[in-house]
């Protein structure tokens, strides 16, 4: 029997971080499992990309819905469906209600193209250039009711090249997401993340 933890990633577009995710959990020593593959609408890569990988799916989409709390619900009750004990949010781009924190408390964690609190929201790569930054980076974070806004569990600086394309700027900042995202779910199913506050430290392996 697996001793890994399971949980759910949550999608809404091409999947490219979930796609690292599936390839770090080739990886025997990985300590997480994707239990299911839930996505916020139909037709996206995210969810070929998990059918590839022979992994389960499920769509709750948004349109479908009056309120965010239904929705919420419906999307939490696919995870628990299949067993998972956490949510991933790679790229998934709805704000659950409050209930999904009280359904998985301090084991929700998202990935952010931008150093928060700076640029928050879903257009984090246009706001840095538009605002002229000469650094930006990825931030992982904990979810909690507010938006962009939970501890912080690790934060990458990358600087911005004069003259910088937004495709440019934003494939690099995805070869650090890749990178750094299945280092910090690992580290929580290991249970080495521990909030304090709006601090998270990071037990030593």
């Amino acid at each position: 029997m697996s001793n890994r933890v399971p949980l759910a990633v949550l999608v809404s577009g091409g999947g490219t971080n979930l796609q690292s995710i599936i390839e770090a959990t080739r990886d025997p020593k990985y300590s997480a499992d994707v239990a299911v593959v839930i996505s916020d609408r139909p037709g996206v890569k995210a969810l070929d990309r998990a059918r590839e990988a022979g992994l389960p799916t499920v769509v709750v989409d948004w349109s479908d819905y009056d309120d965010r709390g239904a929705f919420t619900n419906e999307v939490c009750d696919a995870a628990e469906d299949h067993g998972a004990e956490g949510l991933v949010l790679a790229g998934f781009m709805r704000i659950l209600a409050p209930a999904a924190i009280d359904r998985f408390p301090g084991r929700i964690v998202n990935i952010h193209p931008a150093l928060l609190p700076a640029f928050p929201g879903a257009h984090a790569v246009d706001d840095a250039l538009a605002y002229g930054v000469t650094i930006t980076g990825v931030t992982i974070h904990f979810v909690d009711e507010q938006v962009d806004h939970g501890p912080i569990i690790y934060q990458e600086a990358l600087a911005v090249m004069p003259g910088e394309e937004r495709e440019a700027l934003q494939a690099r900042i995805q070869a650090v997401e890749h990178r750094m995202f299945p280092v910090a779910i690992d580290a929580l199913a290991r249970g080495r993340l521990h909030i304090e506050g709006r601090m998270v430290r990071w037990e030593q392996a």
